[in-house]
């Protein structure tokens, strides 16, 4: 495997890590039914609804049952 004859300098180093930066998601939208921040033109997964018309049914999730 080659390798380099000489060392990068720390600029160089910087320039190529420039890119590599986490990104906050630009189509965050505010839920009416939730009160929360969601992605835009999503359904909301809690609440089941979009545009103000609930488009899915969200079932209560069951509690586990403790075994004796």
């Amino acid at each position: 495997m080659p390798n380099p004859k000489r060392q990068h300098s720390k600029q160089r180093s910087r320039k190529r890590r420039t890119h590599q930066k986490i990104r906050v998601p630009t189509s965050l939208d505010f839920s009416a039914f939730g009160g929360r921040t969601g992605v835009a033109h999503r359904v909301d997964p809690i609440s089941g609804y979009y545009k103000g018309k609930q488009i899915i049914e969200i079932k209560p999730k069951e509690e586990k049952k403790k075994i004796p």
